[in-house]
């Protein structure tokens, strides 16, 4: 255990001196931001609403139930922030009514909405007066976000077999591979000194993703589960490319071409109808992918999740033994 972290430590200085390393590390933070700035988030309602702290607690209470409201002191702060660039509509109280503040570049959805609302408000409608009979399929998140976080979740972890692969080509040209042939290191130690880095860094480029996209409650415990078991086939897989790559950008390049079974995947589970699913089975990228989509959706459950994780290891596992000899062949 102790050879494995002093390889493991002195990768990870490796790889803060490594320019190629430190991009691979800090595109997934970057492209968890982009999401979160372009893309709905989870709480985005249809309108948002700002209303005075003064206002009337029957009127607060009822805005609450259908929209996300925010509070200013006075009508001027109300403008203030109707006039930013988000679409925010403010409702201040004018004699018996109130007056709907808007910027004039809002979507007619957003302005039909706050005026319904409003107009709701005053002729006393609730929900429990309501005929209708609501449905709900059980998404509490949005599809499209929760899409581009799943996709991030797969690059990341194909990211940690490119960050295997240079640091597995850094060696090579060190020629330490050599040299651990004849230190007290056993090849076994020295894959899974190599692995910590690649899979501690992707995990934790998971986890900052998901909390800056506003993953806050989902079963963390399901997705550890569903990222570390993805990680064999990605570590196994940037070690042969590693080990039968001359240079950097070759590494890269061959890690790169592993993308296309990834977005095979991806392209399958959402295009394919239930009857066809089967086509896919075959895929470990495939059954992670599944599995991190029910768990973003909270719609997840252990047996589900377990069956997923159980196919990803044991693919990967397929996939591990038949490469076996080229990983070792190639460390000797």
């Amino acid at each position: 255990m102790k050879n494995i972290l002093k390889i493991f430590f002195r990768d990870l200085k490796t790889a803060r001196r490594d320019s190629l390393a430190l991009i691979i590390v800090i595109m997934p933070i970057v492209l968890a931001l982009g999401i979160t700035l372009f893309v709905p988030g989870l709480n985005d309602t249809t309108v948002n609403l700002v209303l005075l702290r003064n206002d009337k607690p029957a009127h607060i209470e009822y805005m609450e139930n259908f929209a996300k409201v925010e509070f200013v002191d006075n009508r001027t702060d109300a403008v203030k922030r109707v006039n930013n660039r988000d679409d925010v509509v403010a409702m201040i109280q004018k004699g018996d009514g109130y007056e709907i503040i808007l910027q004039g570049n809002e979507s007619e959805i957003v302005e039909n909405y706050a005026a319904s609302l409003s107009a709701l408000y005053e002729l006393g409608s609730t929900v429990n007066e309501t005929t209708a009979t609501m449905y709900s399929f059980g998404h509490s998140v949005s599809p499209v976000k929760t899409m581009l976080v799943n996709m991030l979740i797969s690059m990341t972890i194909m990211l940690a077999g490119m960050l295997i692969a240079i640091s597995i080509v850094g060696e090579k040209a060190d020629n330490t591979i050599n040299a651990i042939n004849v230190t007290p290191v056993s090849q076994t130690e020295f894959v899974l000194g190599k692995s910590l880095m690649g899979g501690f860094i992707a995990l934790i480029s998971i986890i900052i993703s998901l909390l800056i996209t506003g993953y806050y409650d989902i079963n963390w415990l399901m997705i550890i589960l569903v990222g570390l078991s993805s990680m064999v086939l990605s570590l196994v897989l940037g070690f042969v490319q590693g080990l039968a790559s001359d240079d950097v950008i070759e590494a890269a390049s061959n890690i790169k071409l592993i993308m296309l079974p990834v977005a095979g995947s991806i392209v399958g589970y959402e295009l394919l109808s239930a009857n066809w699913q089967w086509t896919m089975y075959w895929s470990p990228f495939y059954w992670a992918y599944k599995a991190n989509q029910l768990i973003l959706n909270k719609t997840a459950d252990w047996p589900t999740v377990l069956l997923s994780t159980g196919m990803v290891l044991l693919l990967s596992s397929a996939v591990y033994f038949a490469l076996k000899s080229k990983i070792r062949a190639g460390l000797s």
